[in-house]
């Protein structure tokens, strides 16, 4: 499943936002670290082995009934249909990551960054960080994913029809004519999985770039596909059910799992629609418009002289200069909070800031993915606005940005500790 960050949910958190520096930048792993395919890091949650467990448990007995005397082959493995029955969910699971591997490398193909992929109990995301800019790359994007699942199942097909597998082959035949079963199904189970037409899905990505591609707005095919997922979600709860229904009877374990799906479909669809409304706000994100109004102080000046002045001219930002009027560091706005009223005049406006280098200074032209490119790039709580000639603008805070993106307003910090600027 491909997640453009505009067109499905949100996905996993731990990106790195504006406001965070040092050693918050180090974003910890969603779960265990294989590696890095195509340069992209693959993780696999814990909640997979819980899963591959279940699955474990729940397939042994299609392996045979170990004392059912007229069952030869559960007969002959024994306790081994548990092995039989986990490399099933390792194939299974193993299909999800080609599958994803598929949609991240074309992304990266196409100059789309991908974050990392994510393997967990529900399958399997690929963390695409920006969304396609035209509706024909998010259609391969999604499609290349379901297509390389059948292509697989369809070797796997092949090769399954010219092995023995008939009772009368030996054991070794018939565990390894089951594995490669078990390879072309569960591909092809995912390949199908992922092709229904509604987000969070595969196919709702499809469904996405075909309506994006007929109106020429994306948001108009993301609520579209996000309404097909929820239509979808309640179509799975009802077929499910009426697949485990038995004597008249639905199945507990059929009623939970069609419970679990249709939540999984409808919180995605749902996910997907806010996020594309969020990103809808992106276009209209400039540093300049953000940008509070700041005073220049010397790094030596009394924390509350400082506030004195910034009060004064109704600043919200604070600028440290050097004898030469040269910016050396931003008063650090949470810091401020952090200092109680009755200690701010024995302390240093300098005491309260970081530094300032070349990586928090950005021009007070940039607007929307360019402006968050560059935040993202160097997360800080606040950064230097400036003209192009080098003039101070004033001060950009990552809290004000956030605000915008969630179409908050900007505003000062909460009681009680209020910043008196």
């Amino acid at each position: 499943m491909a997640e453009d960050e505009g067109g499905q949910s949100t996905g996993e958190s731990g990106k790195n936002e504006p406001g965070k520096r040092g050693a918050s930048q180090v974003v910890r792993g969603p779960g265990l670290r294989l590696g890095r395919p195509f340069g992209i890091p693959l993780y696999v949650s814990p909640s997979w082995f819980v899963v591959a467990a279940f699955i474990t448990v729940l397939l042994a007995p299609q392996s045979g009934d170990a004392t059912d005397p007229s069952n030869d082959f559960g007969n002959e493995l024994g306790g081994w249909r548990y092995v039989l029955s986990l490399a099933y969910a390792v194939f299974l699971y193993g299909s999800v990551v080609v599958h994803e591997l598929a949609h991240s490398a074309l992304a990266k193909r196409l100059g789309l960054p991908v974050r990392r992929i994510v393997i967990h109990f529900l399958g399997g995301v690929s963390e695409i960080e920006k969304e396609s800019d035209s509706p024909g790359k998010a259609f391969w994007i999604a499609f290349v994913g379901p297509l390389t699942s059948a292509a697989l199942a369809g070797i796997g097909f092949a090769v399954y029809q010219v092995i023995p597998h008939e009772d009368s082959v030996s054991l070794g035949q018939k565990v390894a004519a089951t594995l490669i079963f078990g390879f072309w199904a569960s591909n092809l189970l995912v390949a199908i999985f992922n092709m229904l037409p509604g987000l969070p899905l595969d196919g709702g990505q499809l469904l996405r770039a075909a309506v994006w591609k007929a109106t020429g707005r994306p948001m108009a095919g993301t609520v579209a596909a996000a309404w097909a997922g929820r239509v979808l979600a309640i179509a799975v709860f009802i077929v499910m059910n009426l697949i485990y229904v038995h004597d008249g009877t639905i199945q507990p374990f059929g009623l939970g799992l069609a419970v679990f799906m249709a939540m999984f479909i409808w919180y995605g669809a749902t996910q997907a629609l806010v996020v594309a409304k969020l990103r809808e706000r992106i276009p209209g994100l400039s540093a300049r418009k953000m940008t509070r109004r700041a005073i220049s102080v010397d790094a030596r000046i009394p924390l509350a002289e400082a506030l004195r002045r910034a009060h004064e001219v109704n600043a919200r930002g604070i600028v440290l200069v050097d004898g030469n009027e040269r910016p050396t560091g931003l008063v650090n706005e949470a810091q401020v909070i952090a200092t109680p009223e009755q200690r701010r005049p024995w302390v240093e406006a300098g005491d309260v800031a970081h530094p300032l280098d070349a990586s928090l200074i950005v021009t007070a032209d940039l607007m929307g993915e360019e402006l968050l490119d560059v935040l993202r790039a160097n997360p800080a709580p606040e950064y230097l606005v400036v003209e192009t000639s080098g003039e101070i603008v004033g001060v950009l805070a990552a809290s004000d940005v956030q605000a915008a993106f969630l179409g908050k307003p900007p505003g000062p910090p909460p009681a009680p500790r209020k910043m008196p600027v």
